[in-house]
């Protein structure tokens, strides 16, 4: 594959989240949503208009999903939490496992409204995590000894999902029920990239069922075939881009997540844009997130 293309986008918001992560976009107000997990801080950014806001949490929060224009999912490390978009106000929803060393990760709806959860240890322990099915308030685990999950999407049609554990590198595909987001096959591998730098982290799926995903440790986003052919890099002003995010009225705009997080002094000075999120500045047929079906 030929080098990286150039970074040619924007920084989209300049604050400096050590664990950047889980950005959603919610077309109906036009805001796009993300996690400093480490930072327990909900970022709220509307995107014509540039209007910030952070929302202090009580918890590792990691995803985001709309429910309706009144209120939100989130999950997290104390489980998930339904979210009053207007006053803030978070009650339990359901729990997803009592592992106090645990907290959620990435995740995605499924366009049937089903939600996809990953956990992982706080210390990201070996095997310590698990990938859940959630469908109203029933939780199933769909996989165990899961160390860091990742790159949880779909593709257009809802039959497929692709995951990755970040620790074992392999990005991984499914096929699935349409109806349910539930599996019914096994998981395969898609495209091994163990021995290659860079963790396979957040990926999100566009209109043509191309897979974007953030490569941490490689400062690019990739962009993979359906068969697993990887056909484009981009390059990303961040060592650690962490998860993208369809954004805009057409959902044509990439947005990046990146973190600072485990660089020292001298990493962090020569990774100046460490954390920020960003606009990658090129064009794509994306999706909008489905909402979850309670």
């Amino acid at each position: 594959m030929t080098d990286p293309v150039p970074f040619s986008g924007r920084v989209l918001c300049d604050f400096g989240s050590e664990l950047g992560e889980g950005p959603t976009f919610d077309p109906g107000s036009g805001t796009a949503w993300w996690f400093n997990i480490t930072g327990r801080e909900l970022h709220e950014l509307h995107v014509e208009s540039g209007r910030k806001t952070v929302h202090t949490l009580p918890f590792l929060g990691s995803v985001l999903a709309v429910i309706d224009p009144a209120r939100q999912l989130i999950a997290s490390d104390q489980g998930l939490f339904l979210r009053d978009t207007e006053t803030g106000k978070l009650s339990l929803f359901t729990t997803l496992e009592d592992k106090p060393v645990n907290r959620s990760n990435d995740g995605r709806v499924h366009p049937s409204g089903a939600l996809w959860i990953g956990t992982m240890g706080r210390k990201a322990e070996r095997n310590s995590g698990a990938i859940y099915h959630v469908a109203g308030n029933r939780v199933t685990k769909l996989y165990s000894n899961i160390s860091i999950p990742n790159a949880i999407c779909f593709s257009p049609d809802g039959a497929t999902a692709y995951f990755t554990d970040s620790v074992v590198n392999r990005l991984m595909r499914v096929d699935i029920d349409p109806a349910t987001a539930l599996p019914i096959g096994d998981a395969v591998i898609l495209s091994d990239e163990s021995t290659s730098p860079g963790d396979v982290d957040g990926a999100v799926c566009d209109a043509d069922g191309l897979i974007w995903n953030a490569r941490w440790g490689a400062s690019s986003v990739d962009v993979y075939k359906p068969d697993g052919q990887r056909i484009a890099r981009y390059a990303v002003p961040a060592t650690q881009p962490s998860c993208p995010a369809f954004i805009g009225a057409k959902a044509d705009r990439l947005l990046i997540t990146s973190a600072s997080q485990g660089l020292d002094e001298a990493a962090r000075a020569a990774d100046p844009d460490a954390g920020k999120t960003f606009d990658l500045g090129i064009e794509v047929k994306g999706r909008f997130e489905p909402a979850f079906l309670l």
